[in-house]
């Protein structure tokens, strides 16, 4: 499919035009979205980019209509995925709940530039060079396999060493001043941790570019594919991190079926690489006969992995009760950081949250509940919790439970 610089040129002012107004119609004001706000746009941009895939289909025909959809729902995923990492990001820098929007913008500013570096050498190297298949079928296995054996406690600390790194390189302040990257402190203009925060998002970003364009690639080597696909991907992120906020520790299946899909897509690259071999150690430099994976098994198998393990998951006991104890454990340590909202509203709905995560611990079976009582820090926040609340209802500063 030829794409013509006309086409080029609307679909990026497009795209830039929507993350512009994102940004002045929603988080140049700093708030804390409703699950009503978040639900809405984020239908509304998963709505835009499929109403692309049809006009990709009507204009493109249907192969090209395929590649885009499997390119979009693969990139989604990792996109989902990715999330996990930004949550513990921020809470280990205790980004306001306020501020986190901007945070989140930024992330998927610089994701979509980074990662249009990476499409652009991506494809100059494709053009250049057919045996980059059999590296970006590699790059995709091996990453498959660390997905399997992930570490969820040097996860939890947000121990990855983009963001130890930052922290020995900058020097900031203890608190935050609102979003500014920069306030005075003892008369001098000093960075705020906003701007660490940044950094470690935004060297995250690199290290998923480089799991998630060798992916598409393999799905599609269309360069407008690849872009629009991972583009509208991103678009409206901020608002599904908001969304499904609360629901990212249920889905304890999602990295396996990540990993079947990323592992899928590394052999169909590696099988494209031996069709159009040219090494002179394999078989000679000749083409080598093998199957090759259409586009269409290709989309039935992401949609599919993809739904049996979002549903196994959702289903799944162990699943609610780690989504409950680390929900719980999160909203405790919320409504104890003074600084993590201001927003006598917002306290409120991490209370209500909270009580809603504490009547799922109970109403779990003897196995999870003994799971939750063993975690003796999350009986001890959730104690300090109601105390604080209680309190502040003795002295009015919130309202009595119902």
């Amino acid at each position: 499919m030829d794409v013509s610089p006309v086409i080029w040129g609307v679909t990026i002012v497009a795209i830039l035009g929507l993350l512009a107004f994102d940004f002045f119609f929603h988080v140049r004001k700093a708030h804390v979205p409703t699950l009503r706000e978040a639900a809405f746009w984020s239908a509304l941009y998963v709505g835009i980019a499929i109403v692309f895939g049809f006009l990709m289909l009507a204009f493109g025909g249907g192969t090209v209509g395929s590649e885009y959809f499997a390119g979009y729902i693969t990139e989604k995923a990792l996109s989902v995925d990715n999330l996990f990492v930004f949550l513990i990001i921020m809470s280990s820098f205790r980004v306001p709940r306020e501020d986190q929007q901007k945070v989140l913008l930024f992330g998927i500013v610089f994701a979509l530039i980074a990662r249009t570096g990476f499409i652009l050498l991506g494809a100059a190297l494709i053009n250049q060079f057919a045996w980059i298949f059999y590296l970006f079928g590699l790059i995709l296995l091996l990453t498959a396999g660390n997905l399997l054996k992930k570490d969820d406690e040097e996860d939890e600390e947000a121990n990855n060493f983009i963001i130890r790194l930052a922290r020995k390189v900058f020097h900031t302040t203890d608190f935050y001043d609102g979003d500014k990257l920069f306030t005075i402190e003892n008369g001098k203009k000093v960075m705020t941790p906003m701007l660490l925060v940044m950094v470690a998002i935004g060297g995250t970003d690199i290290l998923f570019a480089l799991d998630s364009i060798p992916a598409i690639f393999g799905l599609t080597q269309n360069t407008y594919i690849v872009f629009t696909a991972t583009a509208f991907s991103l678009l409206g992120l901020r608002q599904l991190y908001f969304l499904i906020d609360g629901l990212l520790d249920r889905l304890i299946y999602l990295s396996y079926g990540l990993a079947a899909i990323l592992a899928f897509i590394g052999v169909k690259l590696i099988l494209h690489a031996l069709h159009e071999n040219n090494l002179p150690f394999i078989n000679g430099g000749e083409h080598v006969k093998v199957v090759e994976v259409g586009i269409g098994l290709s989309l039935t198998v992401i949609v599919g992995v993809l739904a049996i393990t979002v549903i196994a998951s959702l289903v799944s006991p162990a699943g609610k009760a780690q989504n409950a104890i680390a929900n719980a454990r999160r909203h405790a340590a919320a409504y104890l950081d003074s600084e993590y909202t201001h927003d006598p509203a917002e306290r409120e709905r991490i209370y209500r949250a909270l009580e809603a995560e504490r009547e799922q611990i109970r109403q779990l079976g003897p196995k999870y509940q003994e799971k939750a009582r063993q975690e003796r820090p999350l009986m001890e926040l959730l104690d300090q919790v109601k105390a604080s609340h209680d309190s502040a209802i003795d002295r009015g500063d919130a309202p009595p439970r119902s």
